[in-house]
């Protein structure tokens, strides 16, 4: 059997629900925070009933089902608390619940009371909603109200009305509203992030406008400037995606879960009231659009600054090669004449060799002559004429063979 199959197989088991009937409390905390945050709270609140390495797990805290479970960012608390039909109204946090969060209320994202009941004798003007949304959850068998209003502590009020949900089905139901809310906020952390950075990309943008000008404009001498400035506005457009990037993936993600726990609501209409999703879907689609809006604004800044630089460097590329070919053009020219002065040259030392070696000969021919020797002008030109070109072509082939190497 393979190492991790137990592992993967019992995947299909994590994260359960907690069954109960009602009537009940049931009080939901999620907190921004690593495994070691995770670990320190439950320590407070139930220590030595939990494992520090577990992803989740289900224990009591003062005789109530009380459950706890990591994510990726933030780890969420879960705590049912039994009511008598006698109670069904809002009730605070319990002592020992509030006593342990109580370090970690800046950390705190999400707080939900979901207080179950069924529909027997229900007035809801008891429970002080304005203006509540509705909606018939479980293809008719429960309803689900809330005006989505935080208390002053910060907590967010659903009332959940049991008509025909078993235990199973009504732990799974309320689920889904916890996690809604607690991927709602997940999701909308990305806003504060968002709104912060549309001033940067309006900066980013009027500076690509302005290099983009300079670039049209520029006659290549300041190339090099330009460059300079291109570079430093992409390390500060990467520098943003880089810091941002995550955030707005995950806000993607949350988003995605929170539209698939509203799908799985099966959510109807309760009179002329709003739904709950319509409520959620018409406030918190914006939020998403908003993120996902600066997320694909600064990737593209990213891609026309890239695209800048891109065409900067082919330009100057493209001068450089310019510039070499007028310099190669200018040495094949310098060359051409540097040929046809040694030509001259060439042809001016064979006249001068000529001349000379004339000189010798005519010297020669008269020291002959004193000497009483009987020979012609004509026989001694043409005596000498051999001796002076076979002296020219030796000259000639020493100086073509000099230039050949």
């Amino acid at each position: 059997m393979h190492a991790q199959r137990t592992a993967l197989h019992n995947e299909l088991h994590a994260r359960p629900s907690l069954y109960f009937d009602e009537p009940a409390h049931v009080f939901h905390l999620a907190f921004l925070g690593a495994d070691a945050d995770c670990n320190a709270l439950l320590q407070r609140c139930c220590p030595g009933a939990f494992e520090p390495d577990a992803a989740q797990g289900i224990t009591t805290l003062d005789g109530h089902p009380f459950k706890w479970e990591r994510h990726s960012e933030f780890f969420t608390l879960t705590l049912v608390v039994p009511a008598a039909s006698a109670e069904l109204h809002w009730s605070t946090l319990p002592a020992a619940l509030a006593a342990g969060v109580e370090p970690y209320r800046e950390q705190m994202i999400n707080s939900v009371q979901v207080l179950v009941r069924d529909e027997h004798n229900l007035d809801l003007s008891r429970y002080g909603f304005k203006d509540p949304s509705g909606s018939c959850v479980g293809g008719g068998d429960a309803v689900v109200w809330s005006d989505f209003r935080l208390t002053a502590d910060g907590t967010n009020r659903f009332l959940f009305i049991n008509r025909r949900l078993n235990a199973y089905r009504q732990g799974r139901m309320i689920r889904r509203l916890l996690e809604i809310e607690t991927y709602r906020m997940m999701a909308s952390l990305s806003l504060t992030a968002a709104k912060a950075l549309g001033p940067q990309l309006d900066a980013y943008d009027r500076k690509l406008v302005s290099l983009s000008e300079r670039n049209v404009s520029s006659d290549g001498g300041n190339a090099k400037a330009l460059l300079a400035d291109i570079a430093q506005l992409s390390r500060q457009v990467v520098g943003s995606t880089v810091k941002h990037r995550h955030r707005f993936s995950a806000t993607q993600a949350y988003a995605q879960l929170v539209f698939e726990r509203l799908g799985e609501l099966r959510e109807s209409h309760v009179g002329d009231c709003q739904r709950l999703g319509v409520f959620i879907e018409r406030r918190f689609k914006p939020t998403v659009r908003y993120c996902a809006a600066s997320e694909q604004r600064l990737e593209h800044l990213a891609e026309s600054v890239a695209n800048l630089g891109d065409l900067l460097q082919a330009r100057v590329q493209v001068e450089m090669e310019e510039q070499n070919a007028e310099i190669l053009r200018s040495l094949n020219a310098r060359a051409d004449t540097q040929i046809r002065i040694q030509r001259a040259v060439e042809g001016l030392s064979i006249i001068a060799i000529s001349y000379y070696l004339l000189s010798l000969f005519k010297l020669f021919y008269a020291g002959l002559h004193t000497l009483g020797a009987q020979i012609t002008a004509r026989e001694a030109l043409l005596g000498m004429a051999p001796v002076v070109i076979l002296t020219l072509l030796v000259i000639l082939l020493r100086i073509r063979k000099a230039k050949a190497h």
